[in-house]
């Protein structure tokens, strides 16, 4: 700094001395805030307030907006209009005032309320965040583009430096330093880079190589030369982590995915360490005192700030808040109504009734769609909802490859190893089949090298450029598909004739990879009570994975099996069906309570969510005697097809006609579609009970439908399972579409047009810039309206309070999100009366039987 700058007092008593351990843990609670991002082929959803599940609701939208100015609400405009159109009603407006924190100050009545809310808030009148960044106050102080530049400038050079760094092999070539840890690294390209000197950022190289070589000790000295106050120092570090959210939240994955195997990672806080130092740089390189009497200023507020939320402190986001808690509850008014008056009308089925089919679908949302379409052209088919990986986390390792992805929730960590195998074919053709793959492989990786090499591309673009105008065009007009079958994986059609359609049909015995009997029988065990089946009756059972068909997407894996880790359930299904078809898992079973009948046949089969056909597998190794029943389910499988193909098309704007069954399922093939479906939006619910509860019901494709029966549950550990697993995944689905739709700059990705891909590990907006994360803004609205509404997961289960209330007392991470209100927790009672979790033990009626709507 230079020695003639004068800086004020304040700047000098407002610092404060961080030890070793007091950074520490101010450096792992910033980093606690970050919510991981999975790559690209295994993009899952993500809560991207998980690091908040501790802090309330309303509280964390008071720290985001305190801290780094970020919105977590939907516009007040949004509020307006529904309460212009009646969606919002006088009486939701008024139990929502009832409801906020008695310790804010808030309007005394909704007249008041109405008054207060009639216009949009001055964004110019806002508050800005009271913890500043350098690249902030430089911001602040720019007198022209050059200046503002830097902080682009900044963001964008880390952006690209991660993007060499984290490359997961689409650069042609690679990071020399990946083999160093990232700030080692970092600090080692330093040497090299003149881009900050030559953007007038002068000494940049000098100062960051006179930092420490210990991460943590250069984020504690740039504290203290910066004088950050030390009770802003944790909003400090996590803002400066937001300006890189995405590349951090990518860090992050790889802190949870050893953390899952119990191992350290110390990526984010050496990612994190590289953005203070940039920072500081940008703070060396400013010797003037009109930047440092602004610092000065600002660490002046932070001292000062206090340690709550604020909320009293900012009167138009109390008001929000009101205004967001009655369009929750004017929905959720909605559906307590249905579920009611649904559950008096239901007949009790008799107990020794035989469905002709019985069929297990995931939990996923696309599946109540389909789920009530069987059930319509099939009445004696059984449909059952069960997480898609059907209890078996496996790492399920493709013929020909060496490693595998995990086929499970993200929550857990693969039990066993399924390795892939031939039917029926010598060692001799198996050895073919594989140096068929590998060769083509290698093929095709020397001509993508050819294509983007820097002098052979343009002799390839000169000689070959105008041959794909055909391809291109018949592409457009879904002649064609722009990208191959994956499940092909460049095998010759003569082969595939004669090992049949996909390989490894039967993988029972020593074909399942480290499996035991034992274990096998363990895990038949688990996932039958798990699905409230210990009486297996029908002759078929079908276990309905699903994923989805999409071209030229980033985000495809999105679009598959979330409980799969973001794979098709294809696999998982398979091995389930071998599993329960085993004649001796079946026989320890009955010795466990669990009746499979001697004629029950287990199918697994594929439901694909874009074009809702459904794929059946294995059909050779079924009885001759099931054939006729196979074929009969096949006929109903795509009558059902239809009808569900018909009730999307007026979401997806599919006009009615000759035509519609055609034009939705040419969406999966369309490189054009940006929205081949859509997804998991509109999820709201979360209902855990017999298929009685919701048989008939239409929930128009938004409620998580898991089959349970409290009376068959030993012990509440099936009701354990589900709150602490699925009912947890589905609160981050949901909570990713609710951040994605209300403030997709933030917490979405942006515009799919502009998506570029970036290391196979995600996506930029355009050629530069951060990472982003979360959904794109075409996964929530349809150009005109949004098509999700930001509600947080109401989950209802069939079960005692009591029962409930043990859960939570033993899972600390389940009670936070309910009693932090980012799940909504409700009881389902036998009569139709419904009772909410309010707090520890207490419980209220929020629907009594046959009351008014």
């Amino acid at each position: 700094m230079n020695a003639q700058v004068r800086l004020p007092s304040a700047y000098h008593a407002s610092g404060a001395q961080q030890g070793r351990a007091d950074i520490e843990a101010a450096i792992a609670a910033a980093c606690g805030k970050i919510a991981p991002l999975w790559p690209l082929k295994q993009f899952v959803a993500v809560n991207p307030f998980l690091g908040f599940a501790n802090q309330p609701f309303g509280a964390t939208a008071a720290t985001l907006k305190r801290v780094a100015s970020i919105d977590m609400l939907m516009p007040r405009r949004f509020y307006l209009d529904a309460i212009a159109s009646g969606e919002i009603d006088d009486a939701a407006l008024e139990e929502a005032l009832n409801l906020a924190p008695a310790d804010v100050d808030r309007p005394a009545d909704v007249a008041e309320l109405k008054r207060a809310v009639a216009r949009e808030p001055n964004a110019k009148a806002r508050p800005p965040a009271v913890v500043s960044t350098v690249a902030e106050i430089l911001d602040s102080l720019a007198d022209g583009d050059r200046q503002a530049s830097l902080v682009g400038f900044m963001i964008e050079e880390i952006s690209k430096w991660c993007a060499a760094y984290f490359d997961e092999g689409q650069a042609s070539w690679r990071m020399p330093q990946r083999d160093l840890s990232p700030y080692a690294a970092w600090r080692r390209s330093a040497l090299y880079d003149l881009s900050a000197e030559a953007m007038g950022v002068s000494n940049f190289r000098e100062t960051v190589l006179s930092l420490p070589e210990d991460p943590v000790e250069t984020i504690q000295t740039i504290v203290e030369k910066l004088w950050i106050p030390a009770r802003a120092v944790e909003d400090y570090l996590h803002r400066t982590l937001l300006d890189i959210g995405g590349w951090a939240a990518c860090a992050r994955y790889l802190v949870w995915n050893a953390e899952l195997y119990g191992e350290k990672d110390d990526t984010l806080v050496e990612l994190l360490a590289i953005r203070v130092a940039y920072g500081y740089g940008l703070f060396r390189a400013r010797t003037d005192l009109a930047f440092h009497s602004a610092w000065s200023r600002a660490m002046t507020e932070a001292a000062s700030t206090p340690l709550d939320h604020r909320l009293n402190e900012d009167p138009e986001l109390t008001n929000d808040l009101i205004l967001h808690e009655a369009y929750e509850i004017a929905f959720q008014k909605r559906l307590y109504a249905r579920l009611s008056s649904h559950a008096l009308r239901q007949p009790q089925q008799g107990a020794d009734s035989r469905p002709a089919v019985q069929a297990a679908f995931c939990i996923d949302v696309r599946s109540e769609i389909f789920r009530r379409a069987l059930e319509t052209v099939s009445p004696e088919t059984e449909t059952v909802g069960f997480a898609g990986f059907f209890g078996f986390p496996i790492e399920y390792v493709p013929i020909g490859h060496k490693r595998g992805g995990a086929q499970c929730p993200v929550l857990l960590r693969p039990a066993f190893t399924i390795c892939e195998a031939v039917e029926d074919a010598p060692p001799a053709e198996e050895t073919r089949i594989l140096d068929v793959r590998l060769l083509r492989r290698r093929a095709a990786k020397a001509w993508k090298a050819f294509k983007l090499s820097a002098v052979s591309s343009f002799a390839y673009v000169e000689t070959v450029g105008l041959s794909y105008a055909f391809k291109i065009l018949s592409d457009s007009l879904g002649v064609t598909r722009p990208a191959p079958d994956p499940n092909l994986d460049g095998l010759d059609p003569d082969v595939i004739a004669r090992i049949g359609p996909r390989l490894d049909p039967r993988m029972v015995g020593d074909r399942i990879t480290g499996l035991s009997a034992e274990q096998r029988l363990v895990m038949a065990e688990a996932v039958l009570k798990a699905m409230s089946m210990t009486r297996v009756s029908a002759r078929l059972v079908l276990l309905a994975g699903h994923g989805a068909t999409t071209v030229n997407n980033p985000h495809a894996s999105g679009l598959d099996c979330g409980a799969c880790g973001g794979h098709t359930g294809e696999a998982n299904a398979r091995v389930a069906a071998a599993v329960l078809n085993d004649p001796g898992v079946r026989l320890g079973l009955s010795g466990k309570g669990v009746v499979i009948l001697q004629d029950t046949w287990f199918l697994a089969a594929l439901h694909d969510t874009t074009t809702d056909d459904v794929k059946i597998f294995d059909e050779r190794a079924a009885p001759d005697s099931h054939q006729a029943e196979i074929a009969t389910l096949k006929q109903h499988l795509s009558a059902a097809a239809e009808l569900a193909r018909l009730e999307r098309a007026t979401l997806l704007g599919v006009e009615r006609g000759p035509e519609t069954q055609r034009k939705v399922a040419s969406r999966s093939r369309d490189w054009s579609q940006v929205r081949p479906e859509w997804g998991l939006a509109g999820n709201a619910a979360f209902i855990a009970a017999p298929r009685a509860r919701t048989a008939g019901l239409d929930l128009g494709g938004r409620a998580f439908l898991h089959s349970y029966d409290y009376e068959m549950d030993e012990g509440e550990k099936v009701l354990e399972l589900i709150m602490t697993a699925p009912m947890v995944v589905a609160s981050w689905i949901n909570l990713q579409y609710f951040g994605s739709t209300t403030n997709n700059r933030v917490f979405g990705s942006g515009n799919k047009t502009l998506h570029n891909v970036v290391g196979q590990i995600g996506v930029l907006e355009g050629n530069g810039g951060d990472l982003r994360t979360g959904l794109p803004m075409q996964s929530v609205h349809d150009g005109k309206r949004f098509v999700h509404e930001p509600l947080r997961l109401n989950v209802m289960i069939d079960a005692p309070e009591a029962a409930m209330e043990r859960v939570l007392e033993k899972h600390a991470n389940v009670r936070a999100l309910v009693e932090n209100d980012w799940v909504r927790l409700h009881a389902l009672q036998q009569d139709g009366t419904i009772r909410r979790r309010r707090g520890p033990g207490v419980w209220t009626d929020v629907r009594k039987t046959g009351s008014a709507d």
